[in-house]
């Protein structure tokens, strides 16, 4: 069974929450306004998800799971690509995301690790960088062409 991968609905949030505290991630704010949110789906239930949370043309790339048992088959991958393409249709040029866990995979993808305060102001001014992610998560971008 191949997951599909599509925009979050209502009734995804409840399992987008679980993902994220099973994996020690942020929960908070999951509907918030500026936030997109990609679901994958296997089975009937969410599988993986992640999130963009625009900020003008630059966006927080957010809240990126892959349920443990999927993990290791390229789902975080696909979510991924599929949020760059959102990114793009949304005219946002730069992605920027923090992680504790995760360098060593978005590098694979094309990211490379910046200061951050070479990060957008409003991304800088996020709830992500303000109090969500702690100084010593590592800030990673990608610039879309």
């Amino acid at each position: 069974m191949s997951p599909l991968i599509r925009s979050a609905a209502a009734s995804d949030f409840e399992a987008i929450r679980v993902l994220l505290e099973a994996a020690g991630l942020p929960a908070t704010e999951l509907r918030a306004a500026q936030r997109r949110f990609l679901v994958a789906a296997g089975g009937g239930e969410v599988i993986a998800a992640g999130a963009l949370e625009l900020h003008g043309d630059a966006a927080l790339l957010r809240s990126l799971v892959v349920a443990s048992q999927w993990r290791g088959q390229g789902l975080g991958h696909v979510l991924v690509k599929a949020l760059e393409r959102q990114a793009r249709a949304a005219q946002v040029h730069q992605i920027v995301l923090l992680t504790q866990t995760a360098e060593a995979f978005f590098t694979r993808l094309d990211y490379r690790v910046i200061d951050r305060a070479q990060a957008p102001a409003a991304v800088q001014a996020s709830d992500e960088f303000t109090a969500l992610c702690p100084a010593s998560a590592v800030c990673l971008e990608k610039r879309l062409r």
